[in-house]
């Protein structure tokens, strides 16, 4: 969002009520209008206003009480029009179906967004009901396997910009706390050409990520399988899962033109 006050054709009210949408997170699905007007440094009166705007539209809605509101179906509908205009999404949603039907595990694709790792396309388990992860999840990438694996074009420097903090966040016991140390796990993870969390992240679901590539040789997104359980298993291993989600983002990157000649040094590019 701009700050620039000099932008003659800046529209202030449209920039207060994006502000006011992004201000609402997973982490905080729920504000009051009191906390948005506090930070965001808006007087109540014209939150007020922009709050019955976007709520008149469907971008927003009470939760609860007249108080208190979350994003409304509006967003959603946005979210999910562009998310399936995307080549990504188009041409991986029967790649993780295979993989899905391959498996008996629900199957995921993610990207970027800054520091967070977010999932944009999901072909959910045929025999399993298990977990809350939906498109439009987030999760925080340097805590998580399918974020090393999304970060596996950074130098050190790069992440170092990235994170800029002397500690990062800890979730559990495994999670790298230094840039660091982030970096070495994502170097190992990109060496290996998959990523392997068991109970890394959350109590009973292991997880196994492989990057896709762009014709460039740039990581633009990781196809993940989920599995309900804090270990995997022996027999499971054998029966070549890896392989099969390692293979499942080879083939969605050769349909975005990946081929691993062309690739060279840029893989390790700084971003």
């Amino acid at each position: 969002m701009s700050n620039d006050s000099d932008n003659k054709y800046s529209v202030p009210g449209l920039e207060r009520g994006l502000r006011v949408l992004m201000t609402f997170s997973a982490r905080e699905p729920v504000l009051a209008g009191a906390d948005l007007a506090r930070r965001l440094g808006i007087p109540r009166s014209t939150v007020f206003r922009l709050l019955q705007t976007l709520e008149a539209e469907g971008f927003i809605e009470k939760a609860g009480d007249d108080r208190h509101y979350r994003l409304g179906v509006a967003v959603l509908r946005l979210g999910f029009e562009y998310l399936n205009s995307l080549e990504l999404t188009d041409l991986g949603t029967p790649v993780i179906e295979k993989l899905r039907d391959a498996t008996g595990f629900s199957s995921h694709i993610l990207i970027l967004d800054q520091r967070d790792a977010v999932f944009v396309a999901k072909a959910a388990s045929r025999e399993l009901v298990f977990g809350t992860v939906r498109v439009g999840t987030r999760l925080p990438a340097h805590a998580t396997v399918v974020g090393h694996i999304l970060l596996g074009d950074y130098s050190l420097p790069a992440l170092k910009q990235l994170y800029p903090e002397a500690k990062l966040e800890g979730y559990t016991a495994h999670t790298p706390t230094t840039v660091e140390a982030l970096y070495r796990v994502v170097q190992d993870d990109i060496a290996r050409g998959y990523s392997m969390s068991q109970a890394f992240f959350e109590q009973n679901i292991s997880t196994i990520a492989a990057p896709v590539r762009n014709h460039l040789g740039k990581i633009v997104a990781v196809i993940s399988v989920t599995i309900p359980q804090s270990r995997v298993e022996a027999e499971l291993l054998e029966s070549g899962i890896v392989e099969k989600v390692v293979s499942a983002a080879d083939e969605l990157s050769h349909k975005l033109n990946y081929r691993s000649d062309r690739a060279g040094a840029t893989s390790a590019a700084t971003k």
